[in-house]
């Protein structure tokens, strides 16, 4: 089983993909597909996808049973002993931007008993 996920990608690229797989909701793509079709149906989603995000998972031998791939794409593949799981870079909104030195104001009234 192959599925592939695209968001903001050309309708001509949406359309191609429907020759080989079957669109189950807007932008997600799944298929039984050889290996050799896979590769080469992959390469060309990279090659039309210009500014958009595609994400292909694709059955195999290891330990989860499946493996998967990016292209442009804020999260990245990230081998983990032997796992492979999604790497989510770290924004500045999720931080709060800089952090204010000292104590937090709940911190300051448990401390203070107010």
């Amino acid at each position: 089983m192959t599925v592939i996920v695209l968001t903001a990608c050309p309708a001509g690229l949406r359309g191609h993909l429907t020759q080989w797989m079957l669109e189950i909701s807007a932008g997600v793509f799944v298929g039984k597909l050889s290996r050799r079709v896979r590769e080469r149906l992959w390469a060309r989603v990279q090659e039309l996808a210009g500014s958009g995000r595609a994400l292909l998972v694709y059955q195999t031998n290891n330990e989860q049973g499946y493996t998967f791939e990016a292209h442009d794409h804020q999260w990245e593949p990230v081998d983990f002993d032997g796992v492979t799981l999604m790497k989510r870079p770290a924004s500045a909104s999720r931080t709060g931007g800089k952090l204010k030195p000292g104590w937090s104001k709940a911190s300051k009234r448990r401390r203070f008993g107010s």
